[in-house]
């Protein structure tokens, strides 16, 4: 069983919605990226979503962009942020690891080349934000005959059929996209987020995450209510962007907001499960 399988399995058990925070790997400086990833563990975080800097990161609003951009200019490479993983699993071999990019720095190293090299440091899943299931064949071969995760966004325009292609291809978990537009936009509608995930689970047994416009304790909480796990990306990283010219204070200011999103949605979590038989 892989990380991830383990982990829904423990939280599904706990009656607990997965925390998955989002961090660009690099941003603000390289240095801060492994001492971060273990202090959003010890925040309550259950799986970590490390971002690939990419230099046209599409499906990305601004505050990821900029991150982006500060990472590119402190020269991280996709080989850099295996280093990163390879670094963290010295000391936690246990938290599961999401990679979440774009498809042109793989195909610069090749899948072979990056499944192998993704494995061999503790990757557990690849979201490649712009490789649709239909053009993906080549990439799922390649992790799955290493146990790597292929991770698939499903979006509120999302038809039947792209989700049924979603749930065949996917594993670890599916990632609903809940609103339209790029990360950091827009207003969540919770009433069709809900619907959403109702279509989805018609068609997949695999953990359902919800991400993009997540920025409050109270929205998180509210997700936790109806998802399997709660991505959390643009909120945290415009803290740092708020601290990058004192990156210390990244390693106590977003812990502490993400532990703030744990305790809500554990709060959350708990009335629903006494309301429930």
């Amino acid at each position: 069983m892989s990380r991830l399988a383990k982990q829904f399995a423990l939280l599904k058990k706990q009656r607990s919605a997965a925390l998955i925070p989002y961090v660009m790997a690099g941003d603000p400086a390289p240095w801060i990226t492994v001492p971060l990833m273990h202090a959003l563990v010890g925040a309550g975080a259950n799986v970590l979503e490390l971002g690939v800097p990419f230099s046209d990161p599409m499906a990305d609003g601004p505050v990821i962009q900029r991150a982006a951009i500060r990472a590119l200019k402190q020269q991280i490479t996709l080989a850099h942020v295996l280093d990163m993983v390879k670094e963290f699993r010295v000391k936690d071999p246990a938290t599961p690891i999401v990679l979440m990019g774009y498809l042109n720095p793989i195909e610069i190293m090749g899948y072979e080349a990056f499944a192998e090299r993704a494995a061999g440091a503790g990757v557990d899943g690849v979201l490649t934000v712009d490789l649709p299931p239909e053009e993906a064949d080549g990439m799922l071969a390649a992790l799955k005959a290493r146990g790597l995760d292929p991770i698939f966004l499903a979006a509120p325009t999302s038809g039947t059929e792209r989700v049924r292609a979603v749930a065949r291809a996917a594993g670890g978990f599916i990632y609903y996209v809940s609103l339209r537009g790029v990360t950091g936009a827009g207003h969540l509608d919770m009433g069709e987020v809900r619907e959403k995930l109702k279509g989805i689970r018609k068609h997949t047994e695999l953990p359902v995450g919800v991400g993009f416009g997540i920025r409050a304790p109270e929205t998180a909480a509210e997700m936790a209510r109806m998802a399997d796990a709660v991505v959390v990306g643009s909120a945290i990283v415009s803290r740092m962007e708020e601290n990058a010219a004192s990156p210390e204070k990244i390693l106590t200011e977003v812990p502490s907001f993400v532990a703030s999103l744990r305790t809500a949605m554990d709060k959350a979590r708990s009335a629903t499960a006494e309301l429930t038989p």
